[in-house]
């Protein structure tokens, strides 16, 4: 109630909503020349945990639909990602990134022109694969995918269809930017979030129609418990004390402050699940490019087809997991620089208690975020293969509230409830968070 006492927070939410039902009518709007029929069974083969389903994740169900929006928000996430590995090795955006707000405005105009190229490249890939026949054989027999979803003659079709989808691609940025300038939280997580829930009510609802409503509720249970589990997770900080000396600024000396470096248990959030994904679709291109011819080529595309494609197999889950453990301490050593860290800190005459500056804070920094790593990259890995075990062991054919799709959810939402409250506050209204 105190969210709509406040003119301006009001005018914020409300557009955020109308912006979230434009997303989901256009993700509902199909792209013109495709078949109806062949739709629906790539609707029913996206409702899998495989590539399919995690396409369809984060466009929402527009992948599933094969509408505008099929997409999704998956290029401008790639996009962020490259541009954020790519800050490290290239000097010219590191220079952007301390420019201030100039340098980050340069930035993100780059990611939105990388994000537009991926697109194309996307939106090229799935119109060719699935409109000459080779959805099945891209992403598996175990995925029920439709061979033809173009209808005849497909070159003029193909190329209106792919301006169609990287349009969508562009217009769900300008979307998500409208929502951070004149809505609430980050726009684009705002949409990744709109995507992963949107699915959910009919999903348990599927489960109760095909199962008992005793297999329903343990169902239920887990969810709850694993909701749970990764809010405690996502809250959970190793907070590093920081000790200022005394300065003399002008005439005046400030005294010492006392301070902490929070390091996040799950830093890396579901990045290093997007990589592993990612990195486990290329043999399966790979193998497609080599055939299944008999021989060498053969052997490959079979090793592919039953160990890397049926993600109800132990060595997809296995490799999926190591991968996600690695790509975790990749992102890590990334993000937080302790070298850089250390000699912030140096500059600004903090120093960590019972450790000297320079080498030995860089030291001890770099130990720590290793040692924190592996619990948070072991949870997120947990979660992430959670919905295979489930499939496995409990016999239902998805479980919703599980993987990517808890760890986004509760990340936005904690998110946008720390905005809220920040602003609520602000006019000396209680927030959510106490």
């Amino acid at each position: 109630m105190n969210i709509f006492r406040v003119e301006d927070l009001r005018r914020k939410v409300v557009f955020t909503v109308l912006m979230i039902a434009v997303y989901r009518f256009g993700s509902a709007l199909r792209v013109p020349g495709v078949d109806p029929a062949a739709v629906a069974q790539l609707k029913q083969a996206a409702n899998s945990q495989g590539a399919l389903g995690f396409l369809n994740l984060f466009s929402g169900g527009a992948f599933g639909s094969f509408s505008i929006f099929a997409l999704g928000i998956m290029p401008y996430i790639t996009s962020s990602i490259i541009m954020q590995v790519l800050n490290v090795v290239i000097p010219k955006l590191q220079e952007w990134q301390e420019m201030g707000a100039v340098g980050q405005r340069k930035i993100t105009q780059t990611t939105r022109y990388v994000a537009i190229v991926i697109a194309l490249l996307q939106g090229a890939g799935l119109t060719f694969i699935f409109g000459q026949g080779n959805g099945s054989a891209f992403f598996g027999a175990a995925a029920r995918a439709p061979d033809v979803v173009l209808l005849d003659p497909f070159m003029p079709r193909a190329l209106l269809v792919i301006p169609t989808l990287v349009a969508g691609t562009a217009l769900l940025m300008w979307v998500g930017e409208l929502i951070s300038q004149r809505g609430v939280s980050n726009g684009m997580s705002v949409l990744i979030f709109a995507s992963v829930v949107s699915g959910l009510p009919y999903s348990y609802y599927s489960i109760l129609q095909s199962k008992k409503f005793v297999v329903f509720a343990v169902l239920v249970a887990v969810s709850i418990g694993v909701l749970i589990a990764v809010v405690r997770v996502e809250l959970g900080q190793r907070r590093i004390p920081v000790q200022f000396a005394k300065r003399v600024v002008g005439r005046r000396m400030t005294q010492g402050q006392s301070t902490y470096i929070p390091l996040k248990v799950n830093q890396a959030g579901i990045v290093p699940i997007i990589f592993a994904s990612s990195v486990l679709l290329l043999p399966v291109l790979m193998s497609n490019v080599l055939g299944s011819a008999e021989g060498w080529r053969g052997s490959i595309a079979g090793f592919v087809n039953d160990y890397l494609v049926n993600s109800q197999n132990l060595v997809y889950i296995t490799i999926f997991s190591i991968m996600i453990v690695m790509f975790a301490y990749f992102y890590n050593s990334i993000a937080f620089d302790p070298i850089r860290q250390a000699d912030q800190l140096r500059k600004q005459g903090g120093f960590i208690p019972g450790i000297r500056p320079g080498p030995q804070t860089e030291q001890y920094l770099a130990k720590t975020v290793n040692r924190i790593t592996l619990p948070g990259a072991l949870f997120v890995a947990t979660i992430a293969i959670l919905p295979y075990i489930i499939l496995w062991v409990g016999d239902v054919q998805s479980f919703p509230f599980a993987g990517t799709t808890v760890l986004i959810a509760v990340g936005v939402a904690l998110e946008l409830m720390r905005q809220i409250d920040s602003q609520l506050m602000l006019r000396n209204y209680e927030g959510f968070l106490k």
